[in-house]
């Protein structure tokens, strides 16, 4: 009989250093009998000496338990053990063996196993931290969560050595962390769910999903604000599948899970969370960023005005370590070419938790291994167990919660990188999306994808400069018609929308429309909207020349981000409007901009939004005063 294909066998990925036998052991030896599940361990041992790991373990369980070898087929209800010095993975059903390349003390053969586990089982693939030291596991877990795979840590207070543990967990991508007594349970659960998961993909199920999905995805819209309608079905179902499959709800199917969502806002707002989930590393896909770096790079900024800024978008920017990627490429670049050209880096994400984290800037000691030590040294500082960027790069960078769906986007820019969202996404939303980055977008300007995406039909728009690396070069005008979202700001693409013929605009329309483009983004005030509190709710304009990020604490706080020579103003006319609910408008203020100094007026105006009071500030250029 054939063994099971990857996708019919849930495949536990246990990792564990010093402290990690015991902790196995009782793993083993709660685990029942015929669960159903293969297991597969990976431990720190010494390469030295032969391993007695097998019979250490062997006598706690009924599972037979092996020694890996090249070649050996991955059963159910087995126990797999890694060999000592070597590298373990699994591919087709089959586990492989090979020397690691790393010098000793920089293998990680746990972050390996995970790798191609997750390639090889998707959902089924389950990662297990268990006690050891160093942040072995922290990578690789990150590409089980990126295919919906499910990850459990053991609770830190408990392990012997909490180092692996802790590390996994500072990821943000482990799903539970559990005592090790509850181990076992929460993997028997997770298998039973996802089998029945995938029992029900058939037609009955289909339609129980076609049905149940759209009132989900109307829970989840009136939750966050955020449409899923718009994203593809079968990853919106494959989603929440996975968190039926780890969740504790007694039900095994969408309706009776609708009927959970309807009175359980703790269980929406996880449902929420997975559907927004976020897999991200620095210096992702090192080919590509050595393609940027030696290529697109240093061409943008040996071509770029060094008068203008060069303006770079990474839109879903997830927790920003893509974005501080891109930044520091630009930032070696501009100095190896002894260019003062400013640097503007604009990240955006729909998930306001994300860019927390971004905006925050602080990142786990496992970043080591994506990051170079020269890197480290010049735009990190080390705090702790944790690296924290540096101000110098992290004023380069304005993080948003942004909706590429439905908001507008930024301008005039010199790079767009957007990657691993677009798969995700019917394909009317990807032309929306492309037809978007194009209008956004300098002649010339450079587009950058996921690894699994494409332009699609871009009719003459982009040019292809890798389409093994998704690079490509816009092209061609903007067509009339893509800036219609700059003449309802916030329309985007909604829920209710159905796919229509749009009449083509006439001549004189898409000259108006051009003209209010060009108008707009030359004249457009720089403008915030802000609450009582005088948190900045949502910019628009070129607001960088007016506030910037101060270093330490990430903050929302309109003053504290306002430059010197302009807070006082500010706060005087802030105050003047709130405190007689009507409009203030405060002319004479002086800046430099360019080393030229320009004069401009504030204008803060009261305004109301569902109940709420808000302020809308706003700069104004004093036309004629530009002193010359």
């Amino acid at each position: 009989m054939p063994p099971p294909g990857p996708r019919d066998l849930t495949v536990v990925g246990i990792g564990a250093s010093a402290g990690g036998l015991d902790a196995c052991r009782q793993l083993l030896s709660a685990l029942p009998a015929g669960n159903g599940m293969a297991f597969i361990l990976v431990q720190h041992l010494d390469p030295t000496h032969e391993s007695m790991m097998v019979d250490l373990l062997a006598s706690g369980t009924a599972m037979p338990v092996r020694q890996a070898a090249d070649g050996m087929p991955v059963e159910r209800d087995h126990f797999y053990v890694i060999p000592p010095g070597t590298y373990l993975s699994i591919s087709k059903g089959v586990l492989h063996l090979c020397a690691p390349q790393a010098p000793r003390g920089s293998r990680l053969p746990f972050d390996f196993l995970l790798h191609s586990l997750a390639a090889e089982c998707c959902t089924r693939a389950v990662c297990v931290v268990l006690s050891g030291t160093g942040a072995d596991g922290s990578l690789g877990l990150k590409s089980i969560k990126e295919q919906w795979g499910f990850v459990i840590a053991q609770d830190p207070d408990e392990a012997a050595f909490d180092g692996m543990p802790r590390s996994a967990i500072m990821t943000g991508a482990v799903d539970l962390v559990l005592p090790l007594a509850k181990i076992p349970n929460a993997l028997i659960a997770y298998d039973r769910r996802i089998t029945l998961t995938q029992a029900q993909g058939g037609e009955a199920g289909q339609d129980a999903a076609n049905d149940c999905l759209p009132r989900i995805i109307d829970l989840l819209r009136a939750k966050t604000g955020h449409d899923f309608a718009l994203y593809k079905p079968g990853t919106l179902e494959r989603r929440i599948g996975r968190r039926m499959a780890m969740s504790a709800v007694e039900t095994d199917e969408m309706e009776g899970y609708l009927d959970i969502l309807r009175s359980d806002a703790a269980e929406l707002d996880l449902l929420a969370r997975e559907l927004l989930i976020h897999v991200t590393s620095f210096f992702r896909d090192s080919e590509v960023f050595c393609l940027l770096a030696e290529q697109i790079v240093s061409d943008l900024v040996r071509r770029h005005p060094p008068d203008q800024p060069l303006r770079v978008w990474v839109a879903g920017c997830s927790t920003g370590e893509e974005t501080y990627s891109l930044a520091m490429l630009f930032r070696e670049e501009i100095a190896a070419a002894k260019s003062n050209i400013k640097l503007q880096v604009f990240a955006s994400d729909v998930d306001p938790d994300a860019i927390a984290t971004g905006c925050e800037g602080s990142y786990p000691a496992t970043i080591e291994a994506e990051v170079s030590p020269e890197r480290l040294a010049r735009f990190f500082s080390k705090e702790g167990q944790h690296y924290r960027v540096l101000p110098e790069l992290r004023a380069a960078v304005v993080f948003t919660v942004h909706d590429l769906l439905a908001d507008p986007p930024f301008s005039r820019l010199d790079l767009v990188s957007c990657r691993n969202l677009l798969i995700y996404l019917r394909p009317e939303a990807q032309a929306k999306i492309i037809s978007l980055f194009h209008f956004a977008l300098r002649d010339g300007g450079i587009l950058l994808l996921g690894n699994s995406e494409t332009i699609g039909v871009a009719d003459g728009r982009f040019e292809a400069i890798s389409r093994s690396d998704r690079l490509y070069r816009r092209i061609g005008r903007s067509r009339p018609g893509e800036g219609e979202f700059l003449a309802n700001l916030g329309g985007g693409i909604r829920a209710d929308a159905r796919p229509a013929l749009a009449p083509v605009p006439s001549r004189q329309a898409a000259l108006a429309e051009q003209c209010q483009r060009l108008v707009l983004d030359a004249y457009a005030p720089a403008a915030v909207l802000i609450n009582h509190q005088n948190q900045c709710l949502y910019t628009l304009g070129p607001i960088e020349r007016y506030l910037r990020v101060p270093p330490g604490h990430a903050t929302h706080d309109l003053l504290a981000m306002a430059r010197q020579g302009l807070r006082g103003r500010l706060a005087s006319a802030i105050r003047q409007a709130s405190d007689a609910s009507a409009r203030v408008v405060i002319p004479g203020s002086r800046m430099n901009e360019n080393g030229q100094p320009v004069s401009f007026s504030l204008d803060v105006q009261p305004m109301q939004r569902d109940g709420e009071e808000l302020l809308l500030v706003s700069r104004f250029p004093s036309f004629g005063l530009r002193d010359e």
